[in-house]
């Protein structure tokens, strides 16, 4: 095995590791909140709303996951539908007050988790590390979760 191939499979390895513990914090984090729904209030956040069929797309999910969620996310008041402007047929998703609020309390808490394990790494490093990681999402088709073992 070349040393490029041993340096896939390590990461492909590191990688699923990192997306397990993400997912068995998130919960801890905030028990109501997956990482799936974290992830979608805060790609809501950053867009000020979209349609579910643009989460779908932008995460390479399946439709009917994203609808789960979506629904599941109304259910607990931390999304709205709303009409667009531009066209009443399509319904646009935003993110409720009660939805602003807990994704502000869990961004907080993961913040805090990350520097907390990445407190011993030199400037540099970190430097370096967010550079690959920024590098490696812009080379993936759906920009979420696929590649990482989250799927």
């Amino acid at each position: 095995m070349t040393a490029a191939e041993t340096a896939v499979e390590t990461i492909q390895r590191e990688m699923t590791a990192f997306a397990r513990r993400a997912r068995a914090s998130a919960g801890r984090m905030h028990p109501e909140l997956s990482l799936v729904s974290y992830t979608l209030l805060g790609h809501l956040e950053e867009r000020d709303g979209c349609r579910a069929t643009d989460l779908a797309a932008h995460y390479a999910l399946d439709k009917s996951t994203v609808s789960r969620q979506v629904a599941a996310l109304e259910r607990a008041g931390l999304i709205e539908r709303r009409h667009d402007p531009e066209d009443h047929r399509v319904q646009v998703l935003h993110l409720t007050a009660a939805g602003r609020e807990i994704l502000a309390q869990v961004t907080s808490s993961r913040r805090a988790a990350f520097r907390e394990r990445l407190a011993d790494w030199p400037e540099e490093d970190l430097v370096r590390f967010a550079a690959y990681l920024e590098r490696y999402n812009a080379g993936t088709a759906g920009a979420g979760t696929a590649g990482a073992g989250t799927d």
